[in-house]
């Protein structure tokens, strides 16, 4: 057996039968490239329809360049025989059949961040900035990038938004450093990535049908925290979130890797923060003793809601650990603006504000988005993955003015509206017709569907100054494709209302 660990981006790999599990875009990306290097190269998946390109077609390619590919029902039940390697996408559980049979045969199971690591080339290795969180990623890579182009450099935003990594470190032209959004999942499956500098925004209950049984939570933090091992500048940590601090703590890094925290208050030494309405730097400057330096204002933001500030200062840390100037990072985050069902504005009308966070897909990410305002009629609901409510409810009760639920786990989200939030009124909207809840009016019904009726309920409670705010708290499947419909679906709702 010819072993995959000693390979790189210039070694022959003709000798290597790599099997690659699952067939979405990282996994045909990984196929892509491993035929390329010159492996004999499995491609698995269950099912045969994708999302962005269809699996089938990018079936088709790669078969023409001597790649088999499997797809349908049955196609990942068994690993074939002579393996040397599994190179597994980021949704599979170690429990799966296919990855428990690599198990016992002792065939090593990398994920694409690990292939990518290995896949880099030594004579221009891109630094990798690192960041992973329960919520947050995304916009925080996307501020990065942000950053570093304006600080004229070649970058780009990969892993678990935009470019797949083994395509970026693959590209015949090189980039200076990567933005590399990580998930749980990602790093479960990565054993050697050494990120010049890496941060963990927040650890908060998600994914738990993921990680299930008791060990469910600690498991997932411990995922998360691998991204601070071997990393070689600075751990950038959330300083209001002991967890992440103890993750840097009990990490494996490099000698003269720094502990950077960011916080919403004055900063001390070595931290970045907030100095009145001015994000401050005293981690990076000589004189961090005795004094903080500008990175920019918070007018300079899109949002001045608190989580978009802490991803801005997180950004802002690992672009300046990086070694990236005060006036690059104020000149990427002023030209910053968030994607699409984020915190997003929908419209203003007879004095009560809709907005969008369709992408608040977790309690935590809910919360975070609650507490950007003071009078809120939240619209929530969809699949809770496991996740519990209680502690959600606790800390923004009072600002509800009321709750419209939808989704198939709204009845979680409601138990805990009526342990901790009583008096708060709650409208449920059912999948075909509107349901009843205690100190709640029935919802009119609407003629935009599902979500019409929601916006109808939501506008019967809301009063001018509210703010109905689409945080669901829940991933949107049982309902719509993604978020972003769900998004869109509200706010065209909204606007045919108010039309």
């Amino acid at each position: 057996m010819k072993r995959p660990h000693d390979l790189g981006r210039h070694d022959s790999w003709e000798d290597v039968h790599a099997v690659v599990a699952g067939f979405g875009v990282s996994g045909f990306a990984a196929a892509d490239n491993l035929n390329h290097l010159g492996a004999r190269v499995t491609a698995l998946d269950e099912s045969a329809e994708g999302g962005r390109g269809d699996k089938a077609e990018k079936a088709e390619l790669l078969e023409v360049l001597g790649a088999t590919v499997r797809l349908g029902a049955g196609a990942t039940e068994t690993l074939p025989d002579d393996v040397d390697l599994v190179v597994t996408s980021p949704g599979w559980k170690p429990s799966s059949p296919l990855l428990a049979q690599a198990r016992e045969r002792g065939v090593p199971v990398w994920g694409e961040v690990e292939l990518a690591w290995r896949l880099r080339d030594p004579n221009h290795p891109a630094p990798w900035l690192a960041v992973t969180g329960t919520n947050g990623k995304t916009t925080t890579v996307q501020m990065l990038d942000s950053i570093l182009r304006a600080a004229g450099l070649r970058s780009v935003a990969v892993g678990n938004v935009g470019l797949p990594i083994v395509e970026a470190v693959m590209d015949p032209e090189p980039y200076d450093v990567l933005a590399v959004e990580l998930s749980s999942f990602q790093l479960h499956y990565t054993e050697s990535m050494s990120a010049e500098a890496a941060a963990v925004l927040n650890v908060a209950e998600d994914h738990l049908d993921w990680y299930s049984g008791p060990s469910g939570m600690d498991d997932y933090a411990a995922d998360k925290g691998r991204i601070y091992e071997r990393v070689q500048k600075a751990c950038i940590y959330n300083a209001a979130d002991p967890a992440t601090e103890a993750m840097v703590r009990g990490a494996d890094v490099l000698e003269g890797a720094r502990a950077i925290g960011f916080t919403l208050g004055m900063p001390g030494v070595g931290m970045v923060g907030v100095v009145e309405d001015i994000l401050a730097d005293r981690a990076f400057i000589e004189q961090r003793e005795s004094s903080a330096a500008e990175l920019c204002t918070l007018a300079d933001l899109a949002s001045d809601a608190p989580h978009f500030v802490q991803d801005a200062l997180a950004a802002a840390a690992l672009a300046r650990a990086h070694g990236v100037s005060q006036a690059a990072v104020r000149d990427g985050l002023r030209a910053f603006r968030p994607d699409g069902h984020r915190i997003a504005f929908v419209a203003e009308h007879d004095g009560i504000t809709w907005v969008d966070d369709s992408k608040a897909t977790n309690p935590h990410a809910a919360q975070a988005s609650l507490l950007g305002y003071d009078r809120v009629v939240w619209v929530a609901g969809g699949l809770a993955k496991g996740a519990r409510f209680d502690d959600l409810v606790v800390a923004v009760r009072g600002r509800l003015r009321g709750v419209v639920l939808l989704g198939r786990d709204r009845d979680v989200i409601a138990a805990a509206l009526s342990r901790h939030a009583p008096d708060v009124p709650v409208i449920v909207v059912g999948d075909g017709e509107t349901e009843r809840a205690p100190s709640a009016t029935s919802a009119p019904p609407g003629e935009h569907g599902s979500m019409g009726r929601v916006v109808e309920a939501a506008a019967e409670l809301a009063r001018p100054g509210d703010t109905v705010l689409l945080a669901p708290g829940c991933a949107s499947m049982d309902m719509f494709t993604n978020y972003a419909e769900r998004g869109d679906a509200f706010a065209t709702a909204v606007r045919n209302r108010i039309a």
